[in-house]
């Protein structure tokens, strides 16, 4: 039984850690409607900041716009990324 107990208790952690290196998709459809808000309209769909039309958890790829997004959230110590960044966006449209 200890045996059990101890694999058990391993296999909890490394599908924890595992979970905590993935990470999670950064976008959400409220980001979306705050770009929007912002006076971003053309931000109708993922490919405005991805490179995937519907970007799944861990298989993300970020377009200039998303990368730039990303590292202003870092430089920005923000917990989530801001719609209205945008408007600072050097790439324009």
């Amino acid at each position: 039984m200890k045996k059990t107990t101890v694999g058990l208790a391993a296999a909890t952690l490394a599908v924890g850690l595992v979970l905590g290196i993935a990470g999670r998709a950064d976008a959400t459809l409220e980001m979306q409607k705050k770009a929007k808000a912002a006076g971003f309209a053309e931000s109708t769909n993922c490919l405005y900041c991805h490179n995937e039309k519907l970007p799944r958890k861990g298989a993300v790829t970020n377009n200039e716009r998303g990368k730039w997004l990303v590292t202003e959230k870092d430089k920005q110590k923000a917990k989530d990324i801001k719609g209205d960044w945008l408007k600072n966006y050097p790439g324009g449209k």
